[in-house]
């Protein structure tokens, strides 16, 4: 890097300082992205530590999986949150890479996700996907799998439809929004093979569970985990 170049970073960072999504305070020299303090009190789950968990449990009757986890409590209101709607809906894809590694390093350090064979970000319909630009599940995956040392498969599992917000659908009708919504090319590729589906929300659990059903069904000698950036305690069950 030239010293020009150097200079204008400097003088941009001291006009224009980095600040933390979840607070919304500069960060100081040596933090990237998000702030010690915000990360030092993040409502994590380690759930990855436990074979067992509320989020391993959610799928009991939905599908055979292997390991199921989410990293972060989904808290409405709170600065997590918008970090989370950042990289959802407001370009913020670096944070989506960012949190990724985090988590993968987390799961890593667990031991219950070493088996992993190559990591499938849940895909967006190419409509939605060109509206936003970048699929933030993508970045995610990049990031988890960068720590786990695996691949990342972006084009082995795609979307049929197009299909209307999860979250703007009453409970009872998020299964059958979901159903038949995704497809497999190649199933020769993920054959045999531990996949970890990845997605950044993870609520009543029927986007994950169509996904996985589709691969079961198209790869039936794979096996799948389950690894979500955020759940929410009410829909697990879960006490503050």
């Amino acid at each position: 890097m030239s010293i020009l170049s150097e200079l204008l970073r400097d003088m941009a960072a001291l006009l224009f300082p980095p600040r933390c999504p979840v607070c919304g305070g500069p960060l100081v020299s040596g933090e990237r992205t998000i702030c010690t303090l915000c990360r030092a009190t993040a409502p994590l789950t380690g759930y990855w530590r436990e074979a067992d968990n509320p989020v391993f449990r959610k799928f009991w009757g939905l599908l055979p999986v292997e390991r199921a986890s989410g990293f972060l409590f989904f808290i409405r209101g709170s600065g997590w949150r918008g970090l989370i709607h950042g990289f959802k809906y407001r370009g913020a894809w670096r944070t989506a890479r960012t949190m990724g590694e985090w988590y993968g390093r987390c799961l890593a350090e667990g031991g219950l996700y070493d088996d992993v064979d190559v990591v499938v970000p849940l895909p967006l319909h190419p409509f939605k996907r060109m509206r936003r630009g970048y699929n933030q599940s993508e970045y995610l995956a990049e990031g988890i799998a960068s720590k786990l040392g695996v691949e990342v498969d972006r084009r082995s599992v795609f979307r049929r439809r197009n299909t209307s917000a999860q979250a703007l659908k009453p409970r009872s009708e998020r299964a059958g929004n979901v159903e038949g919504a995704f497809g497999v090319r190649h199933p020769d590729r993920l054959a045999g093979r531990h996949i970890l589906l990845v997605d950044d929300v993870l609520t009543t659990g029927s986007t994950m569970a169509a996904c996985a059903t589709e691969l079961l069904r198209t790869v039936p000698d794979c096996r799948i985990s389950i690894a979500a950036l955020a759940v929410s305690r009410r829909e697990l069950g879960v006490r503050e």
